[in-house]
């Protein structure tokens, strides 16, 4: 018996919700099929949002020969037998799933065909594939951002699910609501819940029998209660405050919700936003005790997270690199840059800092135009920082002296 999830998948551009900005009237593809143009794209955003149903539908529209391959279970015999048999074929549309797991020696065997196009590929990721897919294959692709879902969208979804069931349900409006709060934006997952309540229901379902059920407790996670994000931000600003009880309140929020990349990703942002150099050290621990967290899992994780939450919510606090590097990148996109001085282009004019006392030689390094910038500025909440500041005084003594020279 095939899930719902699966019978109700859109077999048009009609029928995708929440994508608009790529399959709606005037999205990117809609207009790439309207040309009869075809080039290889990578997909990417969260999971349930839709690329592999859009990568099938691009495939029904042309009269290719099409083939699916998994980078992280797939090896390259196969990827080799899918393209051998393509080559009486004008070109074959290849949907490549975890495309970021792709080894390098498939990457480079694909390489060659992406270029001839005689492969054009369609990959699947939900991570950025700036960061984790190889330049020379990223280089070869449109690269096209899927939207995570609205609660609205979700409900859609949802309601669209129950109509095609072939049982005849009441399903009340706030049960619709709970599933996509619960969903974590997810039109799968929920689906998947709705399935579940329809099959164990008893002709009507209600708040009650599907909180029964699905057993996930209703956070409110909506536009009129406490947003998802709201959470995370409130976990956030709560170690940043060092108030470690709230930060408790809100981890356990999130560890409810068992979304622990989530939780993972929010935590190495706040090390190194919100703790910085005042503690280094502690920075340093949290990848190795977040990697702990995904080996172990849940339930045994939250011991972990906890450790780590309460470890940063205590730590002294410096915010200072986060706005050097904030407002350095804001000089640089309002275009306040210019070019390097000579002696950083010229070796002959360059001088080797070590072959000087301290290792530090006055001498220009920023452009003319911003050449008495001001970024980074230390804080002494750690012991760390104050040692570096002690350094940083000394060279800004050293170069006052020479500009009075």
């Amino acid at each position: 018996m095939k899930p719902l999830a699966f019978k109700i998948r859109p077999t048009s551009f009609e029928e995708v919700i929440g994508q608009d900005h790529i399959v709606g009237k005037n999205g990117v593809i809609t207009r790439m099929l309207d040309s009869s143009k075809l080039f290889s794209m990578i997909l990417y955003g969260p999971p349930g949002s839709g690329k592999t149903t859009v990568a099938e539908i691009i495939a029904t529209k042309y009269e290719f020969e099409h083939a699916k391959f998994n980078a992280s279970t797939d090896n390259k015999a196969m990827l080799k037998s899918i393209i051998d048999a393509g080559k009486n074929y004008h070109s074959i549309i290849l949907i490549i799933d975890e495309i970021h797991r792709m080894k390098k020696d498939i990457q480079d065997y694909l390489l060659k065909f992406l270029e001839d196009g005689s492969v054009v590929m369609i990959g699947l990721t939900t991570l950025s594939p700036y960061h984790s897919i190889n330049p020379a294959i990223r280089s070869r692709c449109h690269i096209l951002k899927f939207n995570s879902h609205s609660n609205d969208n979700i409900i859609i979804a949802l309601k669209r699910a129950k109509e095609s069931y072939d049982k005849d349900i009441i399903v009340d409006d706030n049960v619709y609501k709970y599933i996509a709060e619960s969903a974590n934006e997810e039109i799968r997952t929920a689906i998947n819940m709705l399935e579940t309540l329809l099959i164990a229901n008893d002709g009507h379902i209600d708040l009650k029998l599907a909180e029964t059920i699905i057993q996930i407790p209703n956070l409110s996670l909506d536009k009129d209660g406490d947003n998802y994000f709201d959470i995370l931000s409130g976990l956030q600003k709560s170690i940043r405050g060092s108030h470690v009880d709230a930060a408790l309140h809100y981890l356990a929020r999130l560890i409810v919700l068992q979304d622990l990349d989530s939780i993972i990703r929010r935590l190495l942002v706040i090390a190194y936003e919100d703790i910085g150099l005042a503690n280094p050290e502690l920075c340093a621990r949290i990848y190795p005790a977040s990697q702990s967290v995904l080996m172990v899992g849940l339930p045994e994780a939250k011991i972990i997270l906890g450790n780590i939450v309460v470890d940063l919510a205590l730590s002294p606090k410096s915010n200072s690199t986060y706005l050097a590097i904030d407002q350095a990148v804001k000089d640089v996109e309002s275009g306040k840059s210019g070019s390097l001085p000579q002696n950083l282009k010229n070796p002959k004019l360059y001088k080797y800092p070590h072959s000087f006392p301290g290792a530090y030689v006055v001498q220009d390094y920023l452009p003319e135009n911003i050449k008495d910038v001001k970024y980074y500025i230390p804080k002494e909440t750690g012991k760390y920082e104050r040692a570096i500041k002690q350094r940083f005084d000394m060279i800004n003594e050293i170069k006052n002296k020479s500009n009075k020279n």
